[in-house]
């Protein structure tokens, strides 16, 4: 965590608000989170109903007009709120609902996997997460027409959220990589595989058929870049 604040916080200026939701935790993070106290401009630490209802409480505190959720393990790249903030300056980008850009995926160890995030276009975001949630920034007007997260789903929320407004969704993406992601977890999982099938067979109505090809598709791709993976770990320790 004391990673992810350090990337923020080294390049926050007055047109930043720094916000945390902790989910009363009992470990280190109260104190890490203490020691930044004067660089935090709102902290909320108390027991919620997981990663999407801390967002929704993040959403509710939120006095700007773009909100960007980082995880504790997730590292912005120098400059990249400047980038944003550049961008955002001209009128025209108002009027989109969601920006994103590209984000460095790393494993445990900080080697580089591959560089995740590419433009948003309805015919694939359908069938598939093709934009990097992390980092990207969600236009507060968009909570305003679709609501917040669903906290029904556990891993991926954040694409239901994007689902909602189907090809009507009015996205930018910013071609360059502005954070760091770490590789893990429950959002690459066959639970999360399971969950993201769930969300598209909702919002395309698919037939049996298709879903059946979907997750198929999806699990394939999945073990395959776990093989790709191993190999690569492999060959690193030879």
């Amino acid at each position: 965590m004391k990673r992810c604040l350090d990337s923020i916080i080294s390049q926050k200026n007055s047109e930043v608000e720094l916000i945390i939701i902790d989910g009363d935790s009992t470990d280190e993070t109260l104190s890490v989170i203490n020691s930044y106290s004067s660089d935090i401009d709102y902290v909320l630490s108390e027991k919620d109903n997981g990663l999407y209802d801390a967002w929704n409480k993040g959403v509710k505190a939120a006095k700007g007009d773009w909100i960007m959720f980082l995880g504790a393990d997730d590292r912005l790249l120098s400059n990249a709120l400047e980038k944003y903030i550049e961008l955002i300056s001209s009128v025209e980008i108002n009027s989109f609902d969601y920006i994103s850009a590209k984000v460095n995926y790393l494993d445990e160890n900080d080697h580089f996997l591959k560089v995740i995030g590419k433009g948003w276009k309805w015919n694939e975001f359908r069938d598939k997460m093709t934009v990097a949630h992390v980092a990207s920034l969600h236009n507060r007007s968009l909570f305003k027409q679709v609501g917040l997260f669903n906290t029904s789903y556990k891993i991926c929320a954040d694409y239901e959220l994007l689902m909602r407004k189907k090809d009507k969704l009015s996205a930018f993406f910013l071609d360059e990589i502005i954070a760091n992601m770490e590789f893990g977890g429950v959002s690459f999982s066959k639970a999360a595989i399971y969950e993201t099938c769930k969300i598209c067979n909702t919002y395309n109505s698919n037939s049996w058929l298709k879903s059946k090809y979907l997750v198929c598709r999806k699990l394939s791709e999945f073990y395959f870049f776990l093989f790709r993976l191993h190999i690569r770990r492999i060959l690193q320790h030879k």
